[in-house]
């Protein structure tokens, strides 16, 4: 065993035992531990989602395997899980454009998970009309995730629209007394509305895990 690879030890049967397959959270990873663990995988023809990675590491490891997707720093090596829901299955609603990253990773790692996946983007609170005109679509979904910023708003007046679970994923997005995400935070957590399951600020890929293992229960 190489050094570099000397202190990975991948968890291949993640998928067979919890459904949900291990992805790589790329940050603070070198580009020697990433390439070993990509080595790893494409050793076994092991699909493999890639986290937090950055454009100047995805350039270094670029190879005709590789499905990179700047806005959410997410990659893709290998074949996803083949749809295995029915349409519509998963609504990402975030609050504002800011917002982007985090819906998109969420995207992403939902249909990595074999999800079919719909945006509505830029449609928060502060112009309650733009959400109120997409509620006949996004109603219509078995599930939602939700992404805010700032005060988090649309955790609460969301949730209070629709019959389907909703995951909340607060963002960084925001300053002063919301810089960070706490607020959001404490916005998701705090909601009146009943329903509301809270992962972690950013965290899209928790969101959409938490998405599927939902969805696997009314298959």
């Amino acid at each position: 065993m190489s050094e570099k690879s000397a202190a990975i030890r991948f968890d291949w049967a993640r998928r067979e035992r919890t459904g949900v397959p291990e992805a790589v959270f790329c940050e603070n990873k070198s580009i020697e531990q990433l390439a070993a663990i990509i080595a790893m995988a494409q050793s076994r023809s092991h699909p493999l989602l890639l986290t937090r990675l950055d454009a100047d590491k995805a350039e270094l490891l670029a190879s005709p395997q590789l499905d990179y997707e700047l806005v959410s720093r997410t990659g893709v090596i290998g074949e996803r899980v083949e749809r295995c829901f029915a349409s519509p299955a998963l609504a990402i609603v975030g609050a504002g454009t800011s917002d982007l990253p985090v819906m998109m990773e969420a995207k992403r790692s939902a249909e990595y998970l074999g999800i079919e996946t719909d945006l509505f983007a830029d449609i928060g609170v502060a112009g309650l009309w733009r959400l109120l005109d997409a509620m006949p679509e996004i109603s219509q979904y078995k599930v939602i995730i939700a992404v805010a910023g700032m005060e988090g708003a649309l955790f609460s007046v969301l949730a209070g629209l629709v019959s389907a679970p909703l995951i909340a994923v607060p963002t960084s997005v925001g300053y002063g007394v919301a810089e960070g995400g706490k607020a959001a935070l404490s916005s998701a957590l705090g909601a009146c509305s009943p329903g509301i399951m809270t992962v972690n600020i950013d965290n899209g890929f928790g969101a959409a895990a938490a998405a599927f293992k939902i969805l696997a229960l009314t298959k």
